[in-house]
């Protein structure tokens, strides 16, 4: 089949370069034309793992355009995979989704317009009204909402958990299982509001634990008890498991934040307050904030000191630093009248760490620190040599935001170290 994919981010570019290595011929279309022309030059704009390899062995099925024509030219099936960023209000801006909507022209033969982006539940309804009034009642429409995850999205997108899939007319439906056809994974059908919701909710339920996980943590640093044996007896339990139970420093990324002001606004339009998923926000937002404490609590005033933020992007894997926690450390740190040094080994802070030193090693970044922080749980720094990252800093203090490290082995090098969620020695 040939499928036409409008927007080249992080969703879009694996959407495409996984049809294509399904055996479709896609064509990927982006408003940005120094982002398509680095694509034609094999140029991959972004950090997802496997997903260079992919555009790469499927350059034949794959093409790149800034040109609307030129992308339907003979789709069969129209992706919409473009940002649907919060606004003001919390509400999801689909202004780049309305473009796309309104920049497709009439055509003779049915086409299926599949939306990827995370949209608010009655989008696809209102997207079926704007077709209508426009006259393209050959284009129909699906909502197969995306589960994937950066930093293992080709994988998440070749062996899913699920492939949701919701239409209007059951025929454009079975046209986007058609695409998935080699795919070994359940397809559930539904309506489109409800393919819309799942994504939202599938979304909130994770946040819901990570934020559950860290107010256990934080009861277990007033109690001297050990998040990470008491999420360990937790997912033991067949019931629970044990995914999204890692304690740390909260969310971060370009969907939770994203998702979880959207539902809470679609709720709160609706008539209703989402109470639990409004806790869930807030416990995430104290949580990011909490680390400055326990600096504060070791060193004093943070004014004239050294804090070094070992990890930038807001999960290992990625380059992306949406949203991450890196940025509101830094922040409350520099407003505390510290100093701020920082490292990672992919994300490129280039004009949103005003004011950070940005190194290029963590020890480079660790020297004349008085503290580290464990920002994001890269594997570099589970293998650092903190032997010397000992002696490079002022202060051997490690904040663990992540849990990742040996408490005993720090220790064990003269740090003091402290956790989340962590008896403190």
């Amino acid at each position: 089949m040939r499928v036409a994919v409008f927007g080249a981010g992080y969703v879009g570019l694996v959407t495409g370069a996984c049809f294509a290595e399904l055996g479709h011929h896609v064509v990927v279309r982006d408003v940005l034309t120094e982002k398509i022309d680095a694509l034609r030059q094999g140029e991959v704009p972004i950090h997802e793992e496997g997903l260079a390899e992919l555009l790469e062995k499927n350059r034949e099925r794959l093409s790149f355009t800034t040109e609307v024509e030129e992308a339907l030219s003979e789709a069969d099936v129209v992706y919409v995979a473009v940002g649907t960023p919060p606004t003001h209000s919390g509400d999801a801006d689909l202004t780049a989704v309305w473009t796309v909507i309104d920049e497709l022209p009439r055509v003779a033969r049915r086409i299926v317009l599949a939306m990827k982006s995370t949209v608010p539940v009655g989008t696809g309804r209102a997207v079926r009204h704007r077709l209508g009034e426009r006259g393209l009642e050959n284009v129909g429409y699906v909502s197969n909402p995306e589960f994937t995850a950066e930093g293992t999205a080709v994988n998440d997108f070749l062996n899913p958990d699920r492939i949701v899939i919701g239409s209007f007319d059951p025929a454009d439906g079975d046209v986007v299982a058609e695409l998935h056809k080699d795919i070994d994974a359940p397809i559930l059908r539904s309506d489109v509001n409800s393919a819309e919701m799942i994504k939202l909710a599938a979304n909130a339920f994770l946040m819901t634990r990570i934020s559950f996980i860290n107010e256990i943590a934080n009861v277990c640093e007033a109690t001297g008890a050990d998040v990470v044996k008491v999420a360990e007896g937790v997912g033991l339990d067949r019931r629970l498991g044990p995914h999204f139970l890692r304690a740390g420093i909260g969310y971060g990324g370009s969907c939770f934040p994203k998702d979880s002001l959207a539902l809470k606004q679609l709720a709160s339009n609706s008539g209703y307050h989402f109470q639990l998923l409004a806790a869930v926000i807030e416990v995430n937002e104290l949580q990011k904030r909490r680390v400055v404490g326990k600096l504060e609590r070791r060193l004093g005033s943070l004014r004239g000191k050294r804090i070094a933020l070992l990890g930038l992007a807001f999960k290992p894997g990625t380059d992306d630093m949406r949203e991450a926690p890196s940025l509101v450390l830094a922040g409350r740190l520099q407003a505390e009248g510290a100093e701020v040094s920082a490292w990672d080994p992919v994300a490129d802070p280039t004009g949103q760490l005003d004011g950070v030193a940005i190194a290029g090693s963590a020890l480079e970044a660790l020297e004349g620190a008085d503290a580290a922080v464990i920002v994001t749980e890269w594997p570099e720094l589970r293998d650092l040599d903190w032997a010397e990252a000992g002696a490079r800093m002022r202060n051997r203090l490690v904040v663990d935001g992540r849990n990742m490290l040996d408490p005993a082995t720090l220790r064990a090098h003269g740090f003091e170290y402290e956790g989340i969620g962590r008896a403190v020695n």
